[in-house]
C-alpha cells in the first residue's frame, strides 16, 4: 500500500501544522506555508520550515514534493493530506454518521475531531486543477462548515473540484444559493441509492425514512443544478432489484450526472458481513447487465466501479474504469501478465481471493 503517514521529528508547534513540502523552492514558494528540502540521509528527509527542522522517515524513491502533510503537536508522525501526483485525494472529515449503512467501508464513529480549518488550509495548497474528495462518515452533518470549506476555497482556487460523499439527509431548500453558487459548477455530489423503493433502501442503510428524505434532498439539488452522482454498492441484497432501480433513475432522476454500480469493498461492516452481502458478479452477471442494458438505452452515464475486468463479459469492460485508489488498490498473482492489467483496477488491498470472486482470470 502507499503510506498516507510518516515517522518524522517535528519543529516546536502548538497548533496542528499543514504544510507543503518542496525539493526546492519555486518562484511561488511561501515561506509560511512551505518546507523546503535541504538533506537526505540515511531514510530520513530534512526540510526547512521557518529556520526549523522538520524531518521525515521515507523510503529512497518515494517522492514528496508537493505533497501536503498535517502534522500535531508532540505527535512524531505526519498525515499525507494531498498526494501530488495522485487523483485520489480525500480529506475524511469526520467519523460520525446518522446511518449504519450495512457494507460500510468506514463504519461510523461518535467522536469528532474537528480539522476543518486545517482541511481548508491544504485545499489551497493543492496542485491546480485538482479534484479534492471529502467523504466521512456524514460530512453534511457539519453542512456548515463543509459549505464554508468549499466556498472559500473556491474564491481563492477556482480551478479546483470538490466529490462530496453524502447520504443526502440534509440538503434543505435555504440551501439553493450556495448550490446555485460557486459550487454548482465545481462540486459533484456523490449520493448513495440502493433499492428502488423505500422498504429496501431504508433496509440497507437502516435508518426509516432514509428513501423519502434522500429524494427531498435531491430535489433541491436538481432546483439549484447541482452536478449528482448516485452510487449502488451491489450486494446480494440489491442485486435482483438493480434493472427496477435503473428504470426508477430514467424516469424519476433523469437529470442525474451518472451512475456509478459498485462493487463491495472487503472492509468495515463490508468485511464484517462478507458472507452474507458479497454478489459474485464473475458467476451472476445477469442483473447488473440488464441494470447497465437500461440505463444505456435511456442514454444514463453509468459506469462500473471497483470491478476487477476479468469478472467482468467482454462486452461490458469498456464500461468499468480503474477506480480503486491508488492507496489502496493490488493485483493478484494470476495478473501478472494479463493484457487488461493497465487498464484494469485491480482489487482492494485487504480482498481475500478465498472468499472472493469465484472466477478470476482470462480464460
Amino acid at each position: 500500500m502507499i503510506p498516507l503517514r510518516f515517522r518524522a521529528e517535528l519543529p516546536p508547534i502548538e497548533e496542528p501544522l499543514v504544510v507543503r513540502l518542496r525539493d526546492r523552492p519555486t518562484d511561488d514558494f511561501h515561506d509560511d506555508r512551505e518546507a523546503a528540502l535541504i538533506g537526505i540521509a540515511e531514510g530520513w528527509r530534512e526540510y526547512d520550515f521557518n529556520g526549523f527542522s522538520l524531518r521525515i522517515e521515507a523510503e529512497p524513491g518515494q517522492s514528496l514534493d508537493g505533497d501536503v502533510v498535517l502534522a500535531f503537536p508532540g505527535r512524531p508522525i505526519v498525515h499525507r493530506l494531498i498526494r501530488a501526483r495522485s487523483h485520489h485525494n480525500t480529506f475524511l472529515v469526520t467519523e460520525r454518521c446518522d446511518q449504519l449503512c450495512l457494507m460500510c467501508s468506514q463504519p461510523p464513529k461518535q467522536v469528532h475531531l474537528d480539522l476543518f480549518a486545517q482541511f481548508g488550509q491544504a485545499a489551497l495548497l493543492a496542485p491546480v486543477g485538482a479534484t479534492i474528495g471529502i467523504s466521512g462518515g456524514e460530512p453534511l452533518l457539519f453542512k456548515e462548515q463543509i459549505f464554508a470549506l468549499i466556498g472559500n476555497t473556491l474564491s481563492v482556487r477556482p480551478d479546483l473540484r470538490f466529490h462530496v460523499l453524502t447520504n443526502a439527509q440534509h440538503f434543505d431548500s435555504e440551501d439553493g444559493p450556495f448550490l446555485h453558487g460557486r459550487a454548482r459548477d465545481r462540486v459533484l455530489w456523490g449520493i448513495p441509492l440502493y433499492a428502488p423503493d423505500a422498504a429496501d433502501h431504508d433496509a440497507i442503510v437502516v435508518k426509516d425514512g432514509a428513501f423519502a428524505r434522500l429524494f427531498q434532498s435531491v430535489a433541491t439539488l436538481a432546483k439549484a443544478g447541482a452536478q449528482i452522482e448516485l452510487r449502488t454498492v451491489v450486494t446480494r441484497r440489491n442485486a435482483a432489484l438493480l434493472p427496477r432501480l435503473a428504470r426508477l433513475i430514467a424516469t424519476e432522476l433523469p437529470f442525474c450526472t451518472s451512475w456509478a454500480l459498485m462493487q463491495l469493498e472487503p472492509i468495515g461492516f463490508g468485511r464484517m458481513n462478507w458472507d452474507t452481502l458479497f454478489h459474485d458478479n464473475s458467476v451472476d452477471f445477469g442483473p447488473v447487465a440488464r441494470a447497465l442494458n437500461i440505463a444505456l438505452a435511456r442514454d444514463i452515464d453509468v459506469a462500473l466501479y471497483n470491478f476487477p475486468l476479468c469478472t467482468i463479459p467482454e462486452e461490458y469492460r469498456t464500461y468499468a474504469p480503474s477506480t480503486i485508489s491508488d492507496w489502496k488498490q493490488k493485483y493478484l498473482e494470476t495478473c501478472q501478465g494479463c493484457s487488461l492489467k493497465t487498464r484494469c483496477g485491480g482489487f482492494f488491498e485487504w480482498y481475500d481471493p478465498d472468499r472472493g470472486f469465484a472466477r478470476v482470470g482470462l480464460e
